[in-house]
């Protein structure tokens, strides 16, 4: 007989778990897409569990149902504090739509796997239901899907410059970025009877005032006005503009201010926290978590996006790549934060002790797996900086690339009780790994590689060369292909050397601004000569506020003006994404070393 779950190990979340507590009143009510998983990798239970930490009651209502007549929304009454809206770990937007807008017939982030129980733009949606309801309490907006349009932004959906979300949704606050930073500085403020409508300056948060109205002052803060999102409808180069000062900050250790004029309000984004140090990542980590589904799933199936990670450790966050097509640094940050080994390992052996555990870790990675502890040498040279980048166009001579800690770490893994084999399973930045790129790789890096391959392959390596033509490359912010060249020959020496019967597995992106049917071509013939099959394949998604959406969205590069070439019409990016597969269809693709003529941009 199944061994019956204490309901009240997890957060509320129906009127029922609120009885079994004994609670007559909620302080923060937390709605979110995504089903309930109590997990550090799901963003609605971090936040409910920070806000637990700091001694509130929290309660989660997951997937809340917009379509009848809103009984989800009421059936906790109000909360004393406020309202938490997210769509959930994912843009609602790119969850349920193809890079063609077809519409997806699935939600990893859903018992079943089931899609339609969350709607398209869904913190909008819930946000402004809850304001009808509830007028007068407060609605603090989170997630990457607010994080990431937290500015006005181009919607690849609805094909047209939006405003920011704040403005879209009638939201009252924005948190950006990993919250637990902003949300545990609320609660302390809310705790000591602040009012709500009085947190103007807290860091990593957005708001909206009238135009005539002044921001509240900080003097640490430095203001840039950005142009008015009128002005960006009439004008694509003055929406550049904007976002090349967006990004700017983003990646700035001490960052401004912004502020952008809208209508006849203006949208408030105050600069992001610090990165957390090692003992707030700890912390984070070691909250109370369940490591599953709530109970309430039972008997509804599998939620996959958990299935895919339950036995995975994410062992630092944000990310220094800087790609073009990427968001993770404008919402993670690039800085790294890497939790400690302690914690890590404590993890490690949480998971270990799970029934359905057999001795196999997913994963022991991060949004890049191997930029673990990697930070600047001279943190002043740090401060000064806005590239967008650490390792593009080259490798900072300042940054600390040393991969001997990692390695030391995926041994000691390795090493444990109940452990039979650590797996990475995210994706490596191999161009670190190069003296070619990067002047202080040595002998540590070959060391990381040949344990890296050695012992936690599970039969593939994944990396993302993305392209093999120098000038989309250039446009994406990407090392050279022939740095893939090198890592295939290392991996194939190394596996034959072992005797392993290893595959490596290139991640491709066709249609990217930049990219011709020619590129394509090129694509083709080069992944051809080398003997592979391209398997993990994109056709590209201009998703809010990345670089490679504003070129998407202008046509031309914001940092040099110039024009570039954009694949829009489907049939053309259908064909774009069709080289990928010249081996289902025959061969009829060129040579390797066919170089075709370039369409003009």
């Amino acid at each position: 007989m199944k061994e019956r779950k204490d309901i009240s190990n997890w957060l509320p979340s129906s009127r029922k778990d609120l009885e079994i507590r004994g609670w007559d009143e909620v302080d923060v009510i937390i709605f979110s897409g995504d089903a309930y998983v109590d997990h550090p990798s799901f963003g609605p239970a971090v936040i409910g569990r920070v806000v637990e930490n700091e001694g509130f009651r929290v309660a989660i209502v997951p997937q809340p149902n917009w379509k009848d007549d809103l009984r989800d929304f009421r059936k906790l009454g109000k909360p004393k504090y406020f309202f938490g809206v997210t769509a959930g770990n994912m843009d609602s937007m790119v969850n349920h739509y193809t890079a063609a807008r077809r519409l997806r017939s699935d939600d990893a982030y859903t018992p079943g796997g089931k899609a339609g129980f969350r709607p398209d733009y869904a913190t909008i949606v819930y946000t402004k239901i809850l304001k009808e309801l509830f007028p007068d309490v407060p609605v603090v907006i989170g997630g990457i899907e607010a994080s990431m349009r937290r500015l006005a932004h181009y919607d690849y959906w609805k094909d047209k410059l939006e405003p920011s979300i704040l403005i879209s949704s009638g939201a009252d606050m924005l948190i950006y970025g990993m919250g637990e930073q902003p949300i545990r500085e609320i609660m302390r403020l809310l705790g000591k009877g602040v009012p709500f409508s009085s947190l103007k300056t807290v860091s990593q948060t957005g708001f909206v005032i009238r135009k005539n109205e002044t921001a509240p002052k900080n003097k640490m803060w430095k203001d840039i006005t950005l142009h008015s999102f009128e002005k960006c409808l009439k004008d694509k180069k003055l929406f550049a503009e904007n976002f090349v000062a967006f990004e700017k900050e983003s990646n700035r250790m001490e960052a401004a201010r912004l502020i952008e004029p809208t209508g006849d309000y203006s949208v408030i984004i105050n600069p992001p926290f610090a990165a957390m140090h090692e003992e707030e990542a700890d912390a984070s980590y070691d909250l109370p978590y369940m490591y599953e589904p709530h109970p309430r799933y039972d008997k509804k199936g599998p939620i996959p996006a958990f299935e895919m990670i339950k036995f995975s450790v994410n062992i630092h966050r944000g990310c220094f790549g800087g790609c073009s097509f990427c968001a993770i640094a404008a919402h993670q940050g690039k800085q790294i934060v890497s939790r400690s080994e302690n914690s890590i390992l404590k993890e490690i052996e949480k998971i270990s002790q799970m029934p359905d555990f057999k001795g196999y870790l997913s994963d022991i990675g991060g949004p890049s797996a191997n930029m673990y502890g990697m930070k600047g040498k001279e943190i002043e040279m740090c401060l000064k900086c806005s590239r967008p980048s650490c390792i593009w166009p080259s490798v900072c001579p300042n940054l600390d690339t040393s991969h001997h800690k990692l390695t030391d770490l995926y041994k000691k893994v390795n090493g444990m009780d109940g452990i039979k084999k650590a797996f990475v399973g995210s994706g490596i930045r191999y161009d670190m790994l190069f003296t070619e790129w990067n002047r202080n790789a040595g002998k540590a890096e070959n060391e990381y590689l040949e344990e890296l391959i050695t012992n936690h392959v599970s039969g593939r390596l994944k990396v993302a060369p993305e392209h093999t033509s120098s000038k989309v490359l250039k446009q994406m912010r990407k090392a050279p292909f022939e740095l893939f060249r090198q890592l295939k020959n290392k991996f194939d020496a190394i596996t034959a050397r072992g005797g392993l019967k290893y595959e490596i597995i290139p991640y491709f992106i066709s249609s990217h601004p930049g990219c011709t049917d020619a590129d394509m071509k090129e694509l083709a013939g080069e992944v051809k000569s080398l003997g592979i099959r391209p398997e993990q394949v994109q056709d590209f998604t201009p998703t809010p506020m990345t670089l490679s959406t504003l070129m998407y969205y202008t046509g031309f590069d914001p940092y040099t003006g110039k024009q570039v070439y954009v694949a829009r019409n489907p049939d053309e990016k259908k064909r774009q994404k069709e080289h990928f597969f010249w081996y289902k269809t025959g061969d009829r693709r060129p040579a390797a070393g066919f170089q075709g003529k370039k369409n003009r941009s």
